[in-house]
């Protein structure tokens, strides 16, 4: 049988495109989530990998749709073949039912794990020469030196309750806890 799976990461994304993709490639049955590749437990992936029984085929349009690192990509092929089964992905042509699939398949998934590294190196990097710079990234804090000061005598010297200097300060709970 040929099982198709797609994934987005977010609600309002489409799995059209892929779905569309997966049935003209003869998937029988398409198993979809809506959620971060990031994440290994991606419930219609792990009902699919049940599923797998020998000779079966699972289809993606990408091979990013299917994991987002090469570790975890090999652990999700290595699981398909352990069942017997086979994995094809469209767009870089692979196909893990032939010895020649195989081997573009892993050469593919070293090349794409190096370009990822690679991003995160030169990001770190552009990071670590704009602090040398004096610039720093991240999102501002919530509170002032100020207001984390007036915070702590509310809390400490009022009494007052951290739900009630949440509100007051229109912060999160964590925010005012921190402080």
């Amino acid at each position: 049988m040929i099982f198709g799976y797609a994934r987005v990461s977010t609600d309002d994304q489409s799995l059209d495109a892929q779905t569309d993709a997966l049935q003209g490639a003869g998937a029988e049955r398409i198993f979809t989530d809506r959620i971060s590749g990031s994440l290994r437990r991606r419930p219609e992936l792990d009902r699919l990998l049940d599923q797998v029984r020998q000779g079966d085929v699972i289809v993606v349009t990408k091979y990013d749709r299917l994991a987002r690192s090469l570790r975890d990509l090999l652990e999700i092929v290595e699981a398909i073949e352990e069942r017997g089964g086979g994995f094809r992905s469209l767009a870089e042509d692979i196909d893990t039912t032939t010895p020649a699939g195989r081997l573009i398949f892993h050469v593919f998934a070293s090349i794409a794990q190096f370009e990822r590294e690679r991003i995160s190196e030169r990001t770190r990097e552009g990071l670590e020469a704009a602090r040398r710079r004096g610039r720093v990234g991240g999102r501002p804090p919530a509170l002032s030196a100020v207001q984390r000061a007036e915070v702590r005598h509310m809390r400490d010297e009022e009494g007052r309750s951290v739900p009630e200097i949440a509100r007051l300060f229109r912060v999160s709970l964590q925010t005012v806890r921190r402080a």
